[in-house]
């Protein structure tokens, strides 16, 4: 069966997304919940160790708080407390840190540092993994045991307001509770007052017992603006005077003999400098916590703050509210906060806290007993039991205190051993799902490679030999192999697997269609093997590599090879900036020879040319050599220049990855007050260089249109206080979310993509007019364009207005000039987006992803356009590249029919690459330090990248069937 390369490589990819989905999900294993009637009970509680046979106490200790209210200040940063900022602008939590009766801790969030996975790290004590980033969106109830179903358990009255997500993860577990969306940024105003319009009514009834407060304002304010934004200042102002009110508030209902209150000021998450947050820098795991009671003696003077883990604060409120710990914590008790309690509770919190950790491990670890932790847990514990025995006896020598000390510090030596051991073992990997995964993704690249030949060929066709595989006694052979391994592996496995969970239907199709396609690889590479064979048409590939060519595989070779260093993987930006840099040095050769060398008319001046695709590129159309046509040699020598400028200038705009993220950089600069004039001249410039770039190729209703769009893009940000009109005064100017001004541009966009929509269904049904679909394929580019101006930051038109400057004259000068080949246009145009994927501020952290562009335009939080706009707006620098090399290729008319299809296949063949083997080095390297904090969030990245490619290809694909039927 004959099938277009284009179509080819399209379904290649949609086969390599299953393969990748499956492989996620083996790789980031959702985690099974535990049923309600699992949860951790008091009456499962041990004895307190005693060594002889007189009875002993089985019961937690009484509860040390009568009330708790946790005040959780989303992505509030530690230095934002006990740093100057909160000198400045939190006066009161500040005098509380240094003089008052409170214990504070610097606590530490394990990445991903997102709200949902942060929530439930501060309820379960466990630790989430990076799935949670993709459910952050729509979260779940959580039925794992947790603090918050164990105090309902207990008859505690809860009452909650703040973030929905609390809301949707404990349904029905709260007396009362009001959620705020989490996700509409532009918000950071009436999010938190929802909050605080409860807080009088609330504190001053007595029929509750915890409340939880979750203030969402400052991580908006980040994500908008930064960690120095000017509304930074105001909102920890806010917050600190609502933190006084409370705290006043429990102060006052304190009555005589009655058990203390206890006050919780936490964040969920730091902030990183760019104002984001979920990767694993020191700013967005580090965090306060403050627990502000009377129980707690007053401080004499400002101290150093300790350091705890974050998920350390559940077992230390499950024990202080007389609770169970949850099953899954792998947090240990805060020792200071019960140090005012007597040497018997303190050792009984330890050893309940002990147990729990070493039933945890039981579970989790086959080789439990050979832990140290467990070891010392064991030793404790029998001392604690000597140590009860003459407790009990009313012995009350100071060899009785000493020994209780020894034991409290055995006690936490093996907490925090156990601990660390448990925060270990978080790889829980369902292998059979990943090598699936693999073996799928592996064999579709191999089907790419093998098929090259033919895909580069002239007629850009690729003979499948569907048939006779699937008709092979191999295939059902395989097929029953396949069952046989699949039987094996879930009737034998230890841990529940994901595809033994499928039903046999699905599973026999996945057996059939992996056999199927590893039996026509095998037919193919037989075919290719064979004497004699060679594929129909003459190959793109028949003549000799070129210099160039050499430079692009070495390049595409050695960027694969790189993903198996983590510091590659968080400095990648520099990889892909030397690859280009080094690009534009051999494009610049390959003009010299071209406008030179070729003079001396040794008749062997072909040798020097980088293509064979087309008409010599040293003769005009009519034969002649063209270098004395005016300036074109000159611009041609100065492009690769003006690039290699270009991109010196847009290195400097952003700095990015993680050893130089910190440094100042120009985008800081322009961001700040004092030269909001600048950027906005150089916005302003920006967007108007753009129209003249773009509007070249469309018709005068889209030009229209694009002007107008560009104006609203300007009036957008001057309306949210990003830029200034000449006529508006620095302060004192009303700002607004901007919305009209957004939804504006919308129409403009949709109207754009309407009318390029339009003329190609022209060019196709009515009559196949070739300037008319290259115009609507243009028009449709413009369109992309202005969305991508709406979106993008300020300071990062420029990123935007180079982009397509170089696309115009590499377009003009060298692809045409020089007739570089369609697989070689598609390579340079792939690493052109790659390196503008950096050239934005991306990096492979997920903190760097700016979702406040997912809500340009939104009053409220709407799912599927917040996702989809925030995605564009990431991946904007490669859609432009792969959407310019569409329009480049469709409109060259001396190009081959195949040309198309040649693009898409590079394009497919050169995101699968190295797809494929970052797989094969995160399976190998799934232990690896840096696993969850490097290599994982790289995994996602390279996952979604792979879904936009397959989107690119399919509108590849149709654009060639159009090119083809019309040809």
């Amino acid at each position: 069966m004959k099938i277009r390369s284009s179509v080819f490589a399209s379904l290649c990819l949609i086969f390599e997304i299953f393969g990748i989905a499956l492989f996620l999900r083996g790789f980031f294993p959702v985690p099974v919940k535990s049923s309600f009637s699992s949860k951790s009970k008091l009456s499962d509680l041990p004895a307190e160790p005693l060594t002889g046979n007189s009875p002993n106490s089985s019961k937690v200790p009484a509860s040390l708080f009568r009330r708790v209210v946790i005040v959780v200040i989303d992505a509030l940063r530690e230095d934002f407390v006990f740093g100057p900022k909160g000198q400045q602008y939190m006066p009161y939590t500040r005098n509380l840190v240094e003089r008052g009766s409170s214990l504070s801790f610097v606590a530490k969030a394990r990445p991903p540092t997102v709200t949902m996975p942060r929530i439930k790290a501060l309820t379960t004590g466990s630790i989430p993994g990076f799935i949670d980033v993709v459910m952050n969106l729509n979260s779940p109830a959580l039925l794992e045991d947790n603090i918050i179903w164990q105090a309902k358990a207990a008859g505690k009255r809860i009452i909650f307001y703040g973030d929905d997500t609390w809301v949707r993860l404990f349904p029905k577990h709260f007396m009362e509770y009001d959620g705020t969306t989490s996700f509409f940024v532009s918000d950071y105003t009436e999010v938190d007052n929802n909050v605080t319009r409860h807080l009088d009514s609330t504190l001053k009834r007595d029929d509750w017992d915890i409340l939880i407060l979750h203030y969402l304002g400052l991580d908006h304010i980040g994500h908008l603006s930064g960690p120095h934004s000017s509304l930074v200042g105001p909102k920890l102002l806010e917050m600190d005077h609502i933190l006084k009110r409370i705290h006043a508030s429990l102060i006052s209902r304190e009555t005589e003999g009655s058990l203390p209150n206890l006050l919780v000021l936490c964040g969920d998450h730091g902030m990183s400098e760019t104002g984001s947050h979920g990767g694993s820098s020191e700013p967005e795991i580090s965090t306060p916590m403050v627990l502000i009671s009377p129980a707690f003696r007053r401080k004499a003077g400002m101290e150093t703050p300790s350091t705890v883990e974050q998920v350390d604060l559940v077992p230390t409120l499950a024990l202080g509210l007389g609770l169970p710990i949850s099953q899954n914590s792998v947090g240990r008790l805060i020792q200071p906060v019960f140090q005012g309690t007597s040497l018997r509770d303190q050792l009984r919190f330890l050893h309940l806290n002990g147990f729990q950790l070493s039933c945890l491990l039981k579970d989790s670890m086959p080789a439990f007993e050979k832990e140290e932790g467990y070891e010392q847990f064991r030793v404790a514990e029998k001392s604690h039991g000597s140590w009860m025995k003459l407790y009990l006896e009313g012995n009350t020598s100071e060899v009785l205190s000493n020994m209780g000390r020894k034991v409290l510090k055995q006690y936490l030596e093996a907490l925090q051993a156990m601990s660390a051991a448990l925060s270990r073992q978080l790889g829980k990997y369902d292998m059979y799902s990943m090598v699936v995964g693999m073996v799928l993704v592996l064999q579709v690249l191999l089907l790419l490679l093998i098929a090259m030949p033919e895909a580069l060929s002239n007629s850009a066709e690729v003979e499948l030999p569907l048939a006779s595989a699937l008709l092979s006694l191999p295939f059902y052979l395989l097929c029953l192999l396949c069952c046989s391994v699949h039987v094996l592996v879930c009737t034998s496995a230890e841990a529940s697997c994901y595809l033994c969970g499928l039903s046999w239907g699905l599973v026999l199709v996945a057996t059939a269609f992996s056999c199927g396609l590893l039996c026509m690889l095998l037919s193919l590479a037989n075919q290719k093997m064979s004497p004699g064979s060679r594929p129909a048409g003459k190959s793109s590939g028949d003549s000799c590599f070129s210099e160039l060519d050499i430079l692009l595989l070495i390049g595409t070779v050695g960027h694969v090879i790189s993903l198996g260093s983590s510091s590659f993987i968080e400095e990648e930006h520099q990889t892909w900036y030397f690859l280009l840099n080094t690009l534009c040095l051999a494009v610049f050769q390959d003009v010299c020879r071209k406008y030179f060398r070729e003079r001396r008319g040794t008749g062997d001046e072909g040798s020097y040319l980088p293509s064979k695709e087309g008409p010599p590129a040293s003769l005009s159309p009519a034969g002649e050599l063209s270098v004395g046509a005016g300036s074109e040699k000159w611009l041609a020598l100065a492009t690769p220049l003006l690039t290699l400028a270009c991109c010196r200038v847009l290195r400097s705009l952003n700095q990015t990855g993680v050893q130089w993220a910190h440094l100042p950089d120009l985008g800081h600069w322009l961001n700040s007050q004092e030269h909001k004039a600048e950027l906005s001249l150089l916005a302003a410039a920006s967007l108007v260089l753009m129209f003249f770039l773009v509007q070249r190729r469309c018709s005068l209703v889209s030009k229209i249109a694009l002007a107008l769009g560009l104006l609203g893009v300007y009036s957008y940000r001057a309306a949210v206080g990003n830029v200034l009109f000449p006529w508006q005064p620095k302060e004192g100017r009303d700002l607004s979310k901007g919305t009209v001004e957004a939804r504006f541009v919308y129409i403009f966009v949709l109207g754009i993509l309407f009318t390029g929509a339009k003329d190609l269904l022209r060019s196709q049904v009515i009559s196949a007019d070739v300037r008319l679909k290259s115009r609507g394929l243009w028009e449709v580019y413009s369109g992309v364009v202005l969305l991508c101006a709406l979106l993008l930051r300020p300071h990062n038109l420029p990123v935007l207005a180079c982009c397509l400057l170089i696309q115009t004259v590499m377009a003009q000068f060298i692809w045409k000039e020089l007739q570089y080949d369609a697989a070689q246009t598609t390579i340079m145009h792939y690493w052109f987006g790659q390196a503008f994927f950096y050239f934005q501020g991306n990096s492979n952290n997920i903190a760097t992803v700016d979702i406040s562009a997912g809500f340009v335009g939104l009053e409220s939080y709407v799912e599927i356009p917040a996702v989809f706009l925030t995605a564009f707006s990431t991946y904007a620098g490669p859609l432009l590249w792969a959407c310019h090399l569409v329009c480049y290729l469709t409109s060259e008319h001396h190009r081959s029919a195949a040309s198309l299809g040649h693009g898409c296949y590079c394009f497919a063949l050169l995101r699968s690459i190295p797809v494929v083997a970052y797989i094969l080095l995160i399976t190998a390297l799934r232990y690896h330090l840096f696993i969850w904090s490097v290599f994982s969030p790289k995994l996602l990245y390279e996952a979604m990248h792979m879904l936009v490619t397959t989107i690119v290809c399919v509108f590849f694909t149709a654009m060639d069937q159009n090119h083809t039927s019309r040809s």
